[in-house]
C-alpha cells in the first residue's frame, strides 16, 4: 500500500487492514503487515500463545508456561481484548491445543475462567482428578453456570410442563368453552356431520381436565455420559431437576456409559447430579434401556427420553426390542441425539434410521426448545409431526 491513509472500499483505512490482517496471520506477517505495538501487541502476545506454531512449521505449540499464575494472566487479557463469545472460542481452543485441562488442576485457574457450559463438561470429567481445593472451586464455577442455565430454562419449563398436564386431562363434562378441546371434539362427533347446515352437531364434548392432584406422569431420563455428549449431560442434569421439582411428575434420571447409575436421588441439586456423572466411558444402550424398562410401572402414563448420539458398543437388537416394546405398551418414546445448543451432532445414522422404522424419531434438540418437546410428549401429540413443524419453522 503506497498510503496507508488511503480509504478502502468497505469504508476503513488500508492501515487498519493491515493491523487485522496482522493479528489474524501472526508473526509471519510481520513483514508485510508491519509490527503490533501497545494494546495489539498484547492482544497478538495472546492469540501467539494459543496459535502460533514452532519454527519448523510443525504442529501447534502452546506458550503459556507451565504455571497457573500464567494461564490465568492470560486468561484476564483474552477477557480484556474479546467479547464473551470468542472467549468462549478461545478456551475451547486452549484445551484442545495446549492440554489445558492439567492446568485445571490449580485453583488460582478457577478465579479467572469464564465458565460455560463446555467448561462445565470439562471439569465435570476432571472432578475426580482435582485436588480438594480446586474441587471446591470447580464446584462454584459449575454452580454458576447451573444456576445461570436455570434462571434461563427453569421457569418456562415448569409454566410449559404444567400447562401440557393439565391439557392432557381430558374430561366429557368441561365447564368452560375454554376447557374445551375443539379439535378432539369435531373428529369424535363426525358422525354427527348435518350437510344441510354446514356443521357438526356435537353429542359428547372432549375437555382439558383442570387441576388434577398427585402424580399425573411418570419421566425417566437415560442420558449417555460418553465423553461427545458433555453438553448434554449438563443441560439434563438441570431439566432432570427441573422435573423433578414439579409435584405432578415422578422423575428418573439415569446416566450410563457401559454401566448405568441410577441418580434419582440427587435431583434436588443439579451440581450433585453433574458430579456424579462419569464423562469419558463407552456406550451401552441397551443395557439403559433393560434398566429404565424396570422403572416404568404405567407404561401409558410415562415418557422415555433417551439422549444418547447412538454411537453404540453393546447389542444394538436388544436396545431396538426393548424400546419396540415400550412402544408397544404405551410408553412415549423420545430419543434425543443431542440436547445441546452446539447445532447438528455427529450421530450413528444407521442407529437412528433403525429407530424411525419403529415410529421413534431420532433427533437434536436444543435447550430452550426442550420445555415444548416434552409438552408435546406428555400431551401425546405425535413427536413426528412436532419436529417436521420446527424444521419448518426455521
Amino acid at each position: 500500500m503506497d498510503d496507508a491513509s488511503a480509504v478502502d472500499g468497505d469504508g476503513g483505512t488500508a492501515a487498519e487492514r493491515l493491523r487485522r490482517w496482522r493479528l489474524v496471520l501472526g508473526a509471519a506477517a510481520g513483514d508485510a503487515c508491519g509490527e503490533p505495538s501497545g494494546a495489539d501487541a498484547r492482544m497478538d502476545g495472546a492469540l501467539a500463545a494459543l496459535y502460533d506454531r514452532g519454527d519448523g512449521g510443525g504442529p501447534r505449540r502452546g506458550g503459556l508456561g507451565a504455571s497457573a499464575p500464567a494461564v490465568a494472566r492470560w486468561l484476564g487479557d483474552i477477557r480484556s481484548f474479546f467479547p464473551a463469545e470468542v472467549v468462549r472460542v478461545l478456551q475451547a481452543d486452549a484445551v484442545e491445543r495446549l492440554r489445558l485441562e492439567r492446568l485445571l488442576l490449580e485453583p488460582e485457574l478457577m478465579e479467572a475462567v469464564e465458565p460455560d457450559v463446555r467448561l462445565v463438561g470439562t471439569l465435570v470429567e476432571l472432578s475426580r482428578v482435582l485436588p480438594e481445593q480446586t474441587r471446591e472451586s470447580a464446584r462454584a464455577v459449575v454452580r454458576r453456570v447451573v444456576a445461570d442455565v436455570e434462571r434461563r430454562l427453569a421457569g418456562r419449563t415448569r409454566s410449559v410442563v404444567r400447562g401440557a398436564l393439565d391439557r392432557s386431562a381430558r374430561t366429557r363434562r368441561p365447564r368452560r368453552a375454554a376447557d374445551v378441546d375443539w379439535d378432539r371434539t369435531l373428529r369424535r362427533n363426525l358422525r354427527h356431520y348435518l350437510p344441510e347446515r354446514g356443521t357438526v352437531v356435537p353429542e359428547t364434548l372432549v375437555g382439558y381436565g383442570r387441576r388434577s392432584r398427585g402424580v399425573r406422569r411418570d419421566v425417566v431420563l437415560a442420558v449417555d455420559q460418553s465423553g461427545s455428549m458433555a453438553s448434554s449431560v449438563v443441560y439434563a442434569g438441570v431439566f432432570g431437576s427441573v422435573l423433578a421439582s414439579m409435584p405432578a411428575l415422578r422423575t428418573s434420571l439415569v446416566v450410563f456409559d457401559t454401566s448405568v447409575v441410577d441418580l434419582t436421588g440427587r435431583l434436588a441439586d443439579p451440581v450433585e447430579v453433574l458430579f456424579g456423572t462419569r464423562l469419558g466411558g463407552g456406550t451401552d444402550v441397551a443395557r439403559a434401556v433393560a434398566y429404565c424398562q424396570g422403572l416404568i410401572t404405567r407404561p401409558r402414563d410415562s415418557v422415555f427420553v433417551l439422549v444418547s448420539d447412538l454411537h453404540d458398543g453393546g447389542v444394538r437388537d436388544d436396545a431396538l426390542r426393548r424400546i419396540a416394546a415400550m412402544t408397544a405398551a404405551g410408553v412415549r418414546v423420545v430419543v434425543l441425539l443431542a440436547l445441546s445448543d452446539d447445532g447438528a451432532p455427529s450421530y450413528d445414522r444407521s442407529g437412528a434410521a433403525a429407530l424411525a422404522a419403529l415410529g421413534v424419531p431420532a433427533f437434536a434438540c436444543t435447550p430452550d426448545r426442550f420445555p415444548e418437546l416434552m409438552a408435546a410428549a406428555l400431551e401425546g401429540r405425535s413427536l413426528t409431526a412436532w419436529t417436521e413443524g420446527e424444521r419448518s419453522a426455521r
